[in-house]
């Protein structure tokens, strides 16, 4: 964290700026000039909750998908777990996360949203499995981008469709029912979904969280297997 902020301006801020920003963004296009229906809950607390999440997973993909890279002169020079890498990569982008959830408790009081305790303490199991989501990927493609280096040209593109493919800025009520059972087949859509139902009350879906978490072990099992044995060539090929 010292290293990623050293020599700017505003430093941490910076964690609290982008998702605020990008809010304030798509509150005036969504929100306002198209007026997605967000009821009970107000379009700018709807997406920072949206956008919160969805910016540590992001990050935290895009950054752990270098970290091989980054520091190879490490992966060189001495033997440890490499695994704890990619591990290291998320884990800063999860203290960034907490950071900028002081933005949204300020939000829910400004509004006048109260919360839902009980529905609250399932909380910290979506943000643990959002964790250990964007760890299975961080993990496979770190190890993807040693040997095949267009991994990382073509990750952000893919991860912008992936927010779009989400209910980060709109609702689930959007997609089409006929559409919905390819859409609860993205593990991100369970995870937000659960996110927001958490923090504003409102009803969970089964369905939705079952298939979320069944995905999210699946990858993270299959993220690991290929880790495992892409790694002894990590020394050779970096």
């Amino acid at each position: 964290m010292k290293a990623r902020y050293k020599q700017t301006i505003l430093g941490v801020s910076w964690v609290v700026l982008q998702p605020v920003l990008m809010t304030l963004v798509f509150t005036i296009f969504l929100g306002k000039l198209i007026s997605v229906n967000t009821a009970p809950v107000p379009y700018p607390v709807f997406a920072y909750a949206g956008l919160l999440p969805w910016i540590f997973f992001s990050n935290a993909v895009a950054s752990g998908s270098y970290s091989l890279v980054a520091n190879s002169y490490m992966i060189t020079k001495v033997f440890f777990p490499r695994l704890l890498i990619p591990a290291a990569a998320v884990g800063v982008r999860l203290v960034d996360f907490l950071v900028g959830s002081l933005v949204l408790i300020v939000l829910m009081l400004y509004y006048g949203l109260g919360f839902s305790w009980p529905k609250l303490l399932i909380l910290p199991l979506l943000v643990l499995q959002l964790t250990l989501l964007a760890f299975a990927l961080s993990a496979l493609l770190s190890a993807l981008n040693v040997k095949y280096r267009d991994t990382g040209t073509a990750l952000p593109v893919l991860l912008q469709l992936w927010m779009f493919v989400s209910p980060i800025v709109y609702p689930a009520t959007y997609v089409p029912r006929r559409w919905m059972w390819i859409y609860q087949a993205n593990p991100l859509a369970g995870i937000v979904h659960g996110f927001r139902a958490s923090l504003f009350g409102l009803p969970f879906s089964p369905r939705s969280q079952i298939v979320s978490v069944v995905v999210t072990i699946l990858v993270l099992a299959g993220s690991t297997v290929v880790f495992r044995r892409m790694e002894d060539d990590f020394a050779d090929v970096v």
